[in-house]
């Protein structure tokens, strides 16, 4: 079976976001930077239809996440950062364009229904009836491959909670964000056990790999 990776850039001092969030700033008040690592890679490049880029260790790990992934599954806030109806919704559309870089399946979890719609490369399903049913999906669809957690942090909280999750990859950005989306709040009574499998530093970031041990 397919692993469930959650795999997420965190600031040094456990952020995911920064406070402040609002639709022209989705990542609030220096959530920007916690991506600086990612944004210039070849590898991160070539997946949103950009030419050149520097070509580095951080570079080959990206290639190894997205050759591993075969779905992914993220939050409402995440794929158009709003709530409510969809037709109320003034980023309905999500942030990507007509060419959103997965070229995977993608199930977006929502309490509203909304058929599926197809993107480029990519699906997206929108899933109104609980995690559980979004991992058997994104599970179908992936075949050998992980389905991996985008984010946000609500919806890694809700799969960590539930004792589903396989794996944690954290990016660890050189930053200080003092306030913000944590990413490990609200993991109930029994938090999961962490293994740690890999630690890999670079100039830019460090990149943390856990196993969740059951």
């Amino acid at each position: 079976m397919s692993k469930l990776v959650l795999e997420i850039s965190m600031s040094l001092d456990g952020y995911v976001a920064g406070p402040n969030a609002t639709l022209d700033d989705p990542l609030g008040k220096g959530g920007e930077r916690l991506h600086d690592w990612v944004v210039g890679l070849d590898a991160w490049r070539e997946a949103h239809g950009l030419e050149g880029g520097d070509r580095t260790r951080d570079s080959e790990l990206v290639e190894e996440s997205l050759a591993r992934q075969g779905a992914v599954i993220m939050g409402r806030k995440m794929f158009s950062g709003g709530a409510g109806p969809w037709a109320d919704d003034p980023n309905a559309g999500g942030w990507w364009g007509d060419d959103p870089p997965f070229g995977v399946p993608v199930y977006i979890l929502t309490t509203q229904a909304r058929e599926p719609e197809t993107k480029g490369a990519t699906t997206f399903t929108f899933v109104s009836d609980g995690i559980e049913s979004a991992l058997a999906q994104a599970r179908e669809s992936a075949g050998d491959k992980d389905v991996h957690i985008a984010g946000g942090a609500n919806v890694a909280q809700q799969y960590l909670a539930a004792g589903l999750v396989d794996e944690v990859d954290l990016h660890i950005a050189p930053v200080l964000l003092g306030g913000g989306v944590r990413l490990f709040d609200r993991l109930g009574a029994g938090p999961p056990k962490l293994e740690l499998e890999r630690t890999i530093d670079s100039p830019a970031v460090t990149h943390v790999r856990y196993r969740v041990v059951r």
